[in-house]
């Protein structure tokens, strides 16, 4: 069947490519590159569809419908759909998602309607079609092993040691670069070591979905004990529900007691199998290497009993351990590969960049064409930076990644403008209460001392309800710092502190994060909340959130209107809806609300950076050449 052009189709019967498009697609025909294979009774049956399409001057429109869908549709230039956007005050990209009555509206004004529908799916590829051919089952692949610990207690001695004893100098040929994960070959087997800071880069990409550790060691001094990051670890740990073996380091020390650290870790839940418990306590010594081989043996023990398997040749799939932008090579990212084989030139989506690999180096920055699962790469060729913790995904080709990283980039903006993933707050519970939900309220305390902190426990503890199970998750002692936040994140819970701040960086990702943190000076004060919101009776909460930034660089006096502040907005936006703050030189001379809002003598809705508008105030109009006008509004938040 000779293959027909789709446009000639539209021209023949006086009507949109797009029509012709959506119609032969709802009766199973899809047009590729243009082009169509099509016999004549599907043709003759479509005509009469499109025909009344055409009669009623109607396009079809998916929901979500972008700028650039429109256009598609209309077979006009994208340009002529983002100026008509623009001259009704809507400031878009080609990809953002509109909203049904301005998209209509836009259509409006080129003389169609809209109709909306849901896209057909497309015919599913052939098996041959396939990136990667999954087979049967899989086989067994290294364990992926993260070290944890308090500070000092000699993770980095231990993994250097390992490191040093283990890979054969040759193999890094000279080349030292840190790529944050390496294997070793032992008679038993291979492990992968990921060597991040601990157990803040381990929570930080399990938030974000990534589970990539299979076994977590954690180190413990002999001559130490349990310390507060111990305690942090273990939390960590179970969280994830990543089993545990414990390395007692530092045996060859004078004060070392192996049994007084066994004894101390029972009291956190973790119990030696020499007591009676499941886990594993191999004493070892990163200075001398006592005990390091018996330690990789039970890691490989341990492994062999999970039984972890990947399929090679199935479908690819890997998370980014870490990354950064090199100057002379553009972003650089580590992977590690979980099932598939990933190859050099391969096509893939990282979070939100994509690229094709160039280039991709073992952990020794020894050049390789493939990496199959457990192995972690350097691969270079991304577009830009990506996340640690983000997956990687191998697509046909580059078109297909480019539009789906659009479609990423773009939902990432609009959760960035206010969708972020809500997490658990004191007042959900009140709602969850009210649906007949049942729920658990985590909480993570943090307080000035350890006798504070026992008896916030304590008194938490002692809190009843049928409906709410109320867990402390997490407690210590020192200020609210980020390994809080990102546990907070990964497990759903809440940060109350006690006589404690809150470091500036966790401030900022808690408040990026939308993770519930609040402080007391007394402690029945938190006792109280967590009371009323449990039983649903706690008090809304009112707080500012800041909107945007604008500078008055003119000021007119018009004859019907009065004076208008000529202004230019320089940070965020200012909307009609605004409440507002103007200061001049540092002091606030009038708070207040916006009157009117206009964009080239247009009244809108809002302005966003980078646009002049011309503002009114309810009550006031002293403003001055110079002055800074803080918008903001005033939201609820518990």
């Amino acid at each position: 069947m000779p293959k027909v052009e789709l446009k000639k189709i539209a021209e023949d019967w006086g009507a949109l490519p797009s029509q012709v498009s959506f119609v032969l697609a709802q009766l199973g025909t899809f047009p590729e590159d243009g082009y169509v294979d099509v016999d004549d009774e599907t043709l003759e049956v479509a005509s009469e569809e499109v025909k009344g399409l055409v009669q009623s001057k109607t396009i079809l429109l998916a929901p979500n419908a972008t700028p650039r869908d429109i256009a598609a549709a209309l077979d006009l230039p994208q340009s002529d759909v983002q100026k008509a956007l623009m001259q009704r005050s809507v400031l878009a990209t080609l990809t953002t998602v509109l909203d049904p009555k301005v998209a209509e509206e836009t259509v409006a004004g080129f003389g169609y309607k809209v109709q909306w529908a849901e896209p057909p799916k497309p015919r599913e590829k052939e098996p041959e079609e396939r990136i990667r051919k999954p087979v049967g089952g899989g086989v067994i692949r290294p364990p992926v092993v993260t070290i944890m610990g308090h500070v000092d207690h000699g993770k980095t001695s231990l993994l250097d040691y390992i490191r040093k004893t283990k890979v054969a100098e040759k193999e890094f040929g000279g080349i030292t670069q840190h790529i944050g994960a390496y294997q070793v070959k032992t008679e038993g087997g291979t492990i992968t070591f990921l060597d991040t800071p601990g157990h803040e880069a381990f929570t930080a990409m399990r938030a974000r979905g990534a589970q990539v550790t299979d076994i977590a060691v954690l180190v413990v001094a002999a001559d130490d004990g349990v310390m507060p990051q111990t305690i942090e670890a273990i939390n960590h740990a179970k969280t994830a529900n990543v089993p545990i073996i414990v390395a007692i380091n530092k045996i060859d020390k004078p004060e070392a007691n192996v049994q007084r650290v066994k004894q101390q870790l029972v009291e956190h839940g973790v119990v030696s199998t020499e007591f009676g418990g499941d886990v594993e306590m191999v004493p070892v010594s990163a200075a001398t290497g006592e005990g390091v081989d018996h330690l990789l043996e039970i890691i490989l023990l341990q492994a062999e009993i999970m039984e972890l398997k990947a399929d090679p040749a199935g479908e690819v799939e890997g998370v980014v351990i870490e990354a950064k932008k090199d100057k002379g090579r553009g972003p650089v990212a580590t992977i590690l590969v979980q099932n598939g084989t990933l190859k050099k030139g391969d096509v893939v989506v990282v979070g939100l960049t994509f690229g094709r690999i160039r280039a991709m180096f073992d952990f020794a920055g020894k050049a390789v064409k493939d990496a199959g699962p457990s192995m972690p790469v350097e691969i270079l060729g991304l577009d830009d930076v990506p996340n640690a913790g983000d997956r990687l995904s191998v697509y046909l080709d580059e078109k297909e990644a480019r539009e789906r990283v659009e479609q990423l980039r773009e939902e990432a903006r609009q959760k960035e403008l206010g969708e972020t993933q809500q997490h658990i707050t004191l007042a959900d519970l009140q709602r969850a209460l009210q649906e007949g939900q049942t729920r658990e309220l985590r909480i993570i305390v943090k307080a000035d001392v350890q006798g504070s902190v026992e008896a916030v426990k304590g008194l938490i503890d002692k809190i009843e309800n049928d409906e709410v199970e109320v867990k402390v998750l997490h407690s210590g002692v020192g200020p609210i710092g980020l390994n809080d936040v990102n546990l907070a994140e990964a497990a759903d819970a809440i940060i109350v502190g006690f006589n404690v701040g809150i470091e500036g960086r966790a401030k900022k990702e808690a408040e990026r994060l939308r993770i519930e943190v609040r402080t007391y000076k007394v402690i029945y004060e938190l006792i109280e909340d967590i009371e009323k919101a449990v039983k649903g009776m706690l008090e809304p909460v009112f707080e500012e959130q800041y909107q945007g930034t604008v500078e008055v660089r003119a000021v007119f006096n018009l004859t019907k209107v009065g004076k208008v502040a000529g202004c230019h907005c320089t940070d965020g936006k200012i909307t009609r809806s605004s409440r507002v703050r103007v200061k001049r030189e540092g002091e606030t001379v009038y708070e207040g609300r916006v009157a009117s809002l206009k964009h080239l003598k247009e009244d809108v809705k809002e302005v966003t950076a980078g646009f002049d508008c011309g503002i009114q105030f309810e009550g006031w109009n002293d403003f001055q050449e110079g002055d800074v006008i803080e918008a903001f509004e005033v939201v609820q938040v518990r």
